[in-house]
């Protein structure tokens, strides 16, 4: 592996005017950390990318690194690319094991994160970094939002994920709860009634889209984010078409054939793949088969009823009558996109939401309410984990901003309350000394 590293590595060209580094959506120094890398200095190069990305050990697995810093790569021009994604996974994932600081000496100031994906984590890290007590909500019992329950164990696997929660969460004095979801219970108002002075909202997309056609709910009917949430609770038998061709498609077919699939499909509306050439060409040499140019108009009991598409004279897409067809199968996975959900809105005052219901947010996260802000799939919609990243990073430095604007907490209202010191307390004391 680190031979294979080496020789990547010695490949680039280090680049007065680096592509690569442009062409990364969290603009990586990509050059400085290969220098780093082939002067032996591994620390310094981990170093880098941690601070410039939280979640490198994550983005180096699952960034589409085809359109980003290796689609950029002026070697790719004339032959294979620089595959920085080896290089930068190699790297950090080696100086995470020596990733062992505590926790900032605390500023006195607490701030609120709503949800544990990668927007969510990259906050709470940056703002531990200034010394905030940080907590973050998460309706999930583990952390990772969509990295753990969105993407398969086989391309990120949750020991990343863990591995994570360990660095950068319970060594810098992170608190994570699980298994509680704002909006229900537990309201944004609570949280500023309980001296959080910002909170961030990053929930991300939950929802499935769906196609709105007969059959939809039949039993062997199911969601793209429900079906990767938890591939084993579903029996869909051998023959199973995916409605999709995107990245959470290929994600689907692809553990549908771990699963015991023997025969998986998968059908779009058009001609042209929305995945990316990576991920398709796996799906492909793992046998996943695909019908182009169908509209999906029924789902039965035995398969789905399926037609030939064409563009009307206003552009829309639309099945050619008489090419019906029933297309045989024992499982339906739908994967065309999430929106999301209302609750935590619903249960909000002051919060603006466009028609989607995504949240109204200035260029640095800003709400429609003082002292909330978002960034990720919650606000613009869903896009790459290096994209939340690179937009958390900026909204970080505005709730930093924001917060010490402010006037310092009280600490409680009872400041005269008595301590009171239990039996057990004592007992415990008692041992040490």
């Amino acid at each position: 592996m680190a031979l294979h590293v080496m020789e990547e590595a010695n490949r680039c060209l280090g680049c007065k005017n680096p592509r690569c580094q442009q062409g990364c959506p969290i603009h990586t120094n990509i050059p400085e950390v290969i220098r780093l890398l082939k002067a032996g200095k591994l620390n310094e190069a981990g170093w880098m990318l941690f601070e410039n990305n939280p979640l490198t050990t994550v983005c180096a697995l699952v960034c589409n690194h085809e359109n980003q810093c290796e689609g950029h790569c002026v070697r790719g021009i004339k032959e294979s690319p620089v595959h920085f994604s080896v290089i930068e996974s190699y790297i950090s994932s080696t100086y995470a094991n020596q990733m062992v600081q505590g926790p900032h000496p605390s500023n006195g100031r607490k701030a609120a994160i709503i949800g544990a994906g990668p927007a969510g984590l990259t906050i709470a890290i940056i703002l531990a970094r200034y010394g905030y007590q940080v907590t973050i909500f998460d309706s999930r019992d583990k952390i990772g939002g969509v990295l753990r329950y969105g993407i398969p164990e086989f391309r990120l696997p949750d020991a990343v994920l863990d591995d994570l929660a360990y660095r950068h969460l319970e060594l810098k004095g992170i608190r994570f709860r699980p298994n509680t979801y704002i909006g229900s219970a537990i309201t944004i108002d609570d949280l500023f009634r309980d001296g959080f002075q910002s909170v961030f909202v990053g929930a991300g997309l939950w929802k499935p889209r769906k196609l709105n056609i007969r059959g939809e709910s039949l039993g062997h009917v199911t969601y793209a984010i429900n079906y990767l949430a938890s591939p084993g609770a579903f029996r869909l038998g051998e023959r199973i078409l995916v409605i999709g061709t995107g990245n959470s498609a290929m994600d689907c077919a692809r553990t549908a054939i771990r699963h015991g699939a023997r025969f998986v499909t998968c059908v779009n509306l058009t001609e042209t793949l929305t995945a990316s050439q990576y991920e398709s060409s796996y799906a492909k040499l793992e046998g996943v088969t695909f019908l182009l140019n169908k509209c999906t108009l029924e789902i039965r009991e035995d398969g789905v009823i399926l037609a030939d598409s064409r563009k009307d004279e206003e552009g829309k897409i639309v099945p050619i009558p008489g090419t019906e067809k029933l297309y045989p199968c024992t499982g339906v996975i739908i994967a065309v996109s999430q929106g999301a959900e209302s609750n935590l809105v619903t249960t909000t005052k002051g919060i603006d939401t466009v028609r989607s219901g995504l949240l109204t947010v200035d260029e640095d996260g800003h709400t429609s309410r003082p002292g909330v802000f978002a960034a990720g799939d919650a606000a613009s919609g869903a896009r790459t984990v290096v994209e939340a990243v690179a937009n958390s990073k900026r909204v970080a430095e505005a709730m930093h901003a924001y917060m010490q604007s402010l006037p310092m907490p009280v600490t409680t209202d009872y400041p005269d309350a008595p301590v009171v010191i239990t039996p057990e307390a004592f007992a415990q004391a008692e041992q040490v000394l």
